[in-house]
Parts: C-alpha cells; structure tokens; sequence
C-alpha cells in the first residue's frame, strides 16, 4: 500500500510541476527547462499508468490471468519507456536547432526555476525510493535523474548568468536527454527480455542442473525452462529421471535447491525410464528422419 500512496503522491507533486515548468521555460525561453518539462511531463504520465497499473498488478491470479496479474506492472514499465524514448528524441531534435541559432535566455529566471526544481524533485524523490517493483524502480529513477537534470540547469544558469555563453543552454539540454535515451534503452532491454520469456539475469542453468544432479536418486534432469514473470518472481518446469520409490523426498529436496537459486515457483515431472523427447536422445529424432525421407 506505501508504495501506491507514495507513486500517487509524486504524480501529483510531478503533473503539478512540470506545467509550472513548461511555462517557465517559455518565460525564460531555457530549451534546457522546456526539455526539462517535457521530461516531467512524461514521468508524470508514466507515474500515473504505473499507478494504474500497479494497482491492477497486486490482482490475485483467476481464470482469465492463472499467473495473476504481475506482468501488468511491466507493461507500465513499458508505456513509460515508450514515452520517454520519443520525449527525449523529441528534446534533442529542438536543442540542436538552438545550437545552429542561439537566442537570448533569461538566466535570473531560470536560476529561480532551478532551485525551486532541485527542492521539487528531491522530495518527490525521496518519496519514491522504497518499494521493489521494476515500476516503483523506474518512478523512482526518474525522479533521481529529475534531481540530477536540476542541478545540471542550475549550474549552467549561473555559468550563463556570469559569461553570457548562450550555447550553454542546449547542450545541457542534450545532456539530459542523452541521459534519458541510454537508461531508457537500459530498461527497455529488461522489459523485452522479461516479454520473450529469457532465463532470469540471476539464475545459471547449467550451475543448477549440476547442483541438482548431486540430490542422491537424481539420476537426469532435463527440460529445464525457467522464465520470470516480473523481473522477480522466477518459475520453472523441469523433468526429473529417478528410480527411487521416496519422490516426495526428492521433489522436496530438488524445491529446496531452486529456493535458492531464486525460483519461487515450480512444477516438477518425475519419470523412471528414458524419456522420448528429442532433447534427450539426439539418435531416435536422426533414426526418424530417415525413415520420412
């Protein structure tokens, strides 16, 4: 429940802000504060779907959704990704029209806005740093880069202020944005990975399968599939080939070992002759291809 107050609390804090910004960055006419809004604006949006979302991702599982509801939460991860990348894009696109022609920039103004900025985002900030979702993760990310944009157009205001250097304005505002692209790109991996079902980042099959090869009656483990659903919460199917009578025992033993190799959830199949699959004996897959041929 703390995390969903407190995402819902940055929300308002961060929709609120980045419209004050937008026009602060016109009355200063910073294209660093209007990137800086956008990038706000796209967070505060963000905010707002990961809290819907989130919101529907605590759902207990049911017929429609047998996992639950967790993936919900990455999809928010996703949203906001998609809305970052074209943010950012966007922001960099316009800064460089700045740089080919400068124009004049109220410094006072946008040392003003800076700080209110630092102040703003710290709290918003600090609000969001617990919880252990990838969406509490990235609101929280956001807002630290929120700090760090400040503090950047803060500097450079004062730099601005005393030497006049107008150019000083759109680089900082590609450095933001180039900062957003890469995280963004970062997490996007993480999404895409957690989407097309690859072994959790924190699980070595081929370190587990020897570990539970050493389980006394384990004679083969094979079909090994291990996915995650939400970046946390890892599950996997496997069969295992034993002779002894005690499966419970080993059933017991083999959970055990895939808690601590981070798989909260498994299904486990037992058989006591060869399997017939493919993966386990390459030679009757060739023998079989020859009779079709």
């Amino acid at each position: 429940m703390k995390t969903e107050k407190n995402i819902l609390f940055a929300f308002i804090l961060n929709l609120a802000f980045s419209i004050f910004e937008f026009f602060g960055g016109i009355f200063t006419n910073s294209v660093a504060i209007l990137s800086d809004s956008i990038h706000d604006m796209g967070d505060a949006l963000s905010i707002g779907i990961s809290f819907f979302l989130e919101k529907k991702s605590k759902k207990k599982p049911d017929n429609n959704y047998t996992y639950g509801y967790i993936r919900y939460s990455v999809l928010g991860g996703l949203i906001t990704t998609v809305i970052l990348l074209v943010g950012s894009i966007l922001v960099i696109y316009n800064a460089i029209g700045r740089i080919i022609n400068p124009v004049e920039v109220n410094y006072k103004g946008m040392i003003i806005f800076a700080i209110i900025g630092v102040v703003m985002n710290f709290i918003a900030a600090y609000l969001t740093r617990e919880g252990d979702s990838i969406n509490q993760k990235s609101v929280n990310l956001h807002m630290l880069e929120d700090v760090l944009g400040w503090v950047v157009v803060l500097i450079g205001a004062i730099i601005m202020n005393y030497t006049n250097i107008k150019i000083i304005d759109p680089i900082m505002s590609i450095g933001v944005a180039l900062f957003i692209l890469i995280n963004t790109l970062k997490n996007l991996k993480q999404i895409l990975d957690l989407f097309l079902e690859k072994t959790p980042q924190n699980i070595n099959i081929e370190k587990l399968k020897e570990d539970l090869q050493k389980i006394n009656g384990v004679n083969d483990i094979h079909h090994i599939h291990i996915w995650s659903i939400d970046g946390y919460n890892n599950y996997a199917t496997m069969h295992i080939v034993t002779k002894s009578n005690n499966i419970k025992k080993i059933k017991e033993e083999i959970r055990k070992k895939l808690t601590e190799h981070g798989i909260c959830h498994s299904i486990l199949e037992t058989e006591d002759e060869v399997c017939e699959d493919i993966e386990c004996n390459p030679n009757l897959y060739t023998e079989d291809r020859h009779h079709h041929h």
